[in-house]
């Protein structure tokens, strides 16, 4: 979880809200969190049909919610405006060159707006509480009015996963949840939803509903439920390239060539990028043992066994040829040297060079 949601979360559950809150950046899950927390704790049911207001990017502006955000809340010790998609907002996307800029008079509307609403940034109404959702971007912290939302809010980037933390964010996720999941599972959750945080949680949150508080997600569970294939999957490959497993690469290799929409080229040849790496690197590891490989290498200890057998088959002559491999059958799938061939057949010849 975000180093900076959990201080966040407390203030708001012991009510110590603040005037404005900008919560923004490139992973859209906590903006969204934050944000309906606000809106379910602020204002009680009776409250929020006056005093609550929802208004979005493409349909407003500064000047708008300037005129909401100076009202005052009826029978109520607050009143809350939530700005969501504030990203379309043209006055938050403009740079800190065109500050200065705006000739025509529209501009200078455009332009005067921003300065009153800098102007109120820096006195806030503390009867208002304001919280914009500013989602897949950041500012231009060089503008004014950036300079002045950074310094005077609550102002927090939220920054996307790398696709190496998100089996472990999905373990914490269903520990909160007071679950468990197994290694196995979570790997396959992180490999089949990618990085969309919002669509792992749905699918853990509807994962659980019949289970008993404290039972395991297991990586069946998770096979049954969303969709993902029993013998054809990512994990089962890189299981299958591991032990150099000829039959049952090649099947599987088949299975993805023929249902490209689901297991797309790129994808498929990103992941045993990661994947040999991994396996490179338990290589030059000084110490192999268990835990100390798992923590070097970024996995669970369930998989180092794993690690081990593939680095067995795979010495750092053949991973060397193997990266090779890898980038040629990338660079042709988004058509570099490529006269035509059909991306499974690139797949095909990929598995074949890796595994003879």
């Amino acid at each position: 979880m975000s180093k900076e949601l959990n201080p966040l979360l407390l203030d708001i559950n012991r009510r110590l809200f603040k005037p404005v809150y900008f919560l923004c950046g490139e992973e859209p899950y906590y903006i969204d969190l934050i944000s309906d927390k606000i809106e379910a704790t602020v204002l009680d049911e009776s409250e929020r049909e006056f005093n609550q207001t929802v208004v979005y990017g493409k349909d407003t502006d500064l000047a708008s919610i300037l005129s909401l955000a100076k009202q005052f809340p009826m029978m109520s010790e607050y009143q809350v405006v939530i700005v969501k998609e504030a990203q379309n907002i043209k006055e938050l996307n403009k740079s800190a060159d065109a500050d200065e800029e705006g000739d025509s008079a529209q501009d200078n509307k455009k332009s005067n707006a921003s300065a009153q609403f800098l102007q109120y940034i820096l006195n806030p109404q503390p009867t208002t509480i304001l919280v914009f959702c500013y989602k897949y971007k950041t500012l231009d912290k060089r503008s004014a009015l950036a300079k002045a939302i950074t310094k005077n809010a609550v102002y927090v980037e939220f920054s996307q996963l790398y696709d190496n933390q998100v089996p472990d964010w999905i373990n914490n996720y269903v520990k909160e949840k007071k679950y468990v999941i197994s290694p196995k599972a979570s790997f396959l959750m992180a490999e089949f939803l990618g990085k969309d945080l919002s669509k792992i949680v749905n699918e853990i949150n509807k994962l659980v509903i019949n289970l008993k508080e404290g039972s395991e997600i297991t990586a069946e569970s998770v096979q049954d439920n969303i969709g993902i294939s029993k013998d054809y999957n990512i994990f089962e490959f890189q299981d299958a390239l591991a032990k150099k497993d000829i039959l049952k690469a090649n099947r599987i290799i088949n299975y993805f060539a023929a249902n490209e929409k689901e297991h797309h080229p790129v994808m498929i040849t990103g992941s045993l990028y990661n994947y040999f790496s991994k396996i490179l690197k338990y290589h030059f590891l000084p110490d192999k043992s268990k835990f100390t490989a798992a923590t070097a290498l970024g996995v669970n200890p369930f998989f180092v066994e794993g690690y081990a057998k593939a680095a067995s088959n795979y010495n750092t002559g053949k991973l060397k040829q193997v990266f090779s491999y890898l980038k040629e059958c990338d660079l042709k799938t988004k058509g570099v040297d490529n006269s035509g061939t059909p991306n499974g057949e690139l797949l095909k010849e990929l598995v074949f060079k890796i595994l003879h």
